[in-house]
């Protein structure tokens, strides 16, 4: 993965923090303390409460060890986070061992600790997990003391006098096959829900890397657009020394005679002073020529610059631009729209441009139109066009339609990842376009691509209001 990206993104294996863990756990404690004195107090049910709070106070001392030893804000390796969330496991179990086993109506938070691995660890991680959450419910099913509940002394007298109906019997007699449909639920839920959370999980993981894929790209764009105000500055900055290097090389040749060693060098100095100073003017008037193509972009200028880069490529690239059938030649709608020069907008279509030149056969058409409320720009290409079935899913992140090139005729070489369009399609949506795919209608085949921006926001890119990408 990119050095340049966040540090949570390149550490992969794990995204959990000590801090995380030592909290759900606390929690944990506070929740089985509760539950166990609420059954042994406030119903009047038989615990080994002593045996109860000696693997809960095992938990509380493994917290408070951990807050001594490490940081909170200590990011967990897998193998770390595997020790921890299976220890809670342990635990947990051993907890419903004293309490009923899987009769126990608690035994369904053996899923917890593997939903958790599921959001955050590797899916080996998750497994491991899940696998020994089953393996504890599974010996849970046979093993385990008594559900706790009312007891009566040998005259029939309840100990403990409680008014909740239901507790009237000695003990309560569970059928082994409800057992097992406990057993069955909770392995099916430790199933289900960690391959839930783990997917879900995924799809976040790889909707963050794209976007941190997205802004690389977008600050490398930014970068190459500001070389060219840094020349200008560069040539007005060097000037003045340039100027005062050859003054004193003018003086110092006056004071030298040809046959001086040092006026070959001098004339050398003076000569490379001058080509500097050459250059700088050079930079300086391409700079103040391409100030405004730089700052403002008719919409036909747009195109002619995304496409440029293109033209030596087989496949010829058509381009038209005009105002859309209906609109008035009176009205003011008929006039080309104009917008600022964006790095992401030019970098987005040239995109799309690139995709439909890879799959063209013959000519790839590129149209931009406007009118008095939108602007539009429709790429098209002759190809084979959008596959149905992946069609409604383009523009997500790792979506591609792209097969692997060829190395040689043996030897595949790297298919597409589906980030470009994916990045495409996000920095043009930041201009506030919206883009629209579809195939071409038959006979004819190829992929049509549409970008729609509102004329307002075209022309004016700081009335588009958009949410900035965050991770």
């Amino acid at each position: 993965m990119d050095p340049a990206q966040p540090e949570w993104l390149r550490a992969g294996d794990s995204r959990l923090r000590l801090h995380t863990i030592v909290r759900l756990r606390w929690l944990a404690v506070v929740g089985q303390s509760l539950t166990i004195l609420a059954v042994h107090w406030g119903l009047g049910m038989t615990v080994p409460i002593g045996w109860c709070f000696a693997v809960i106070a095992l938990s509380a001392w493994l917290n408070v060890a951990l807050r001594i030893r490490f940081p909170e804000s200590q990011r967990l390796t897998a193998r770390s986070a595997f020790l921890m969330l299976g220890f809670d496991i342990i635990q947990l179990a051993a907890l419903l061992y004293l309490t009923g086993g899987l009769e126990n109506p608690f035994a369904f938070l053996l899923v917890a600790p593997v939903a958790v691995s599921a959001s955050a660890l590797p899916l080996r991680t998750t497994i491991a997990l899940g696998l020994l959450a089953i393996a504890a419910a599974s010996v849970l099913a046979y093993a385990h003391y008594p559900l706790p509940w009312c007891h009566q002394d040998n005259a029939g007298s309840e100990l403990f006098h409680h008014p909740i109906a239901w507790c009237h019997s000695q003990t309560i007699a569970i059928p082994q096959i409800y057992v097992l449909g406990v057993w069955a639920a909770v392995v099916l839920g430790i199933v289900f829900i960690g391959f839930y959370t783990w997917r879900t999980a995924q799809e976040n993981r790889r909707m963050a890397e794209a976007l941190a894929a997205t802004e690389m790209v977008l600050a490398r764009e930014q970068r190459l657009s500001a070389l060219d105000g840094m020349a200008a500055a560069a040539a007005h900055g060097l000037g003045t020394p340039l100027a005062t290097i050859a003054v004193a090389t003018k003086e110092l040749l006056h004071a030298a005679q040809e046959g001086d060693p040092i006026y070959d060098d001098l004339l050398l100095v003076r000569h490379q002073a001058e080509r500097c100073r050459d250059i700088l003017k050079e930079l300086s008037a391409r700079a103040e020529e391409l100030d405004t193509i730089l700052s403002r972009l008719p919409v036909s200028h747009l195109i002619d610059e995304v496409v440029e880069p293109y033209r030596p490529l087989a496949v010829p690239i058509n381009v038209t631009a005009g105002p859309q059938p209906g609109v008035s030649t009176n009205s003011d709608a008929v006039r080309e729209p104009v917008t600022d020069r964006n790095p992401g907008v030019l970098y987005g279509l040239g995109n799309l441009i690139e995709n439909a030149l890879d799959f063209a056969k013959e000519q790839v058409d590129v149209d931009a139109s406007w009118s008095r409320d939108e602007v539009r720009i429709v790429v098209t290409d002759d190809g084979d066009g959008f596959p149905p079935d992946v069609l409604e899913q383009l523009g997500e992140p790792f979506v591609t339609t792209r097969p692997a090139a060829t190395v040689d005729h043996d030897e595949p070489g790297h298919a597409g990842m589906g980030l470009g369009f994916f990045i495409a399609k996000t920095l043009l949506e930041r201009s506030c376009a919206r883009l629209e795919l579809a195939n071409r209608h038959e006979p004819e085949t190829g992929a049509v691509v549409t970008v729609i921006w509102p004329r307002k926001a075209f022309e004016e890119p700081q009335c588009c209001h958009h949410t900035d990408l965050a991770i």
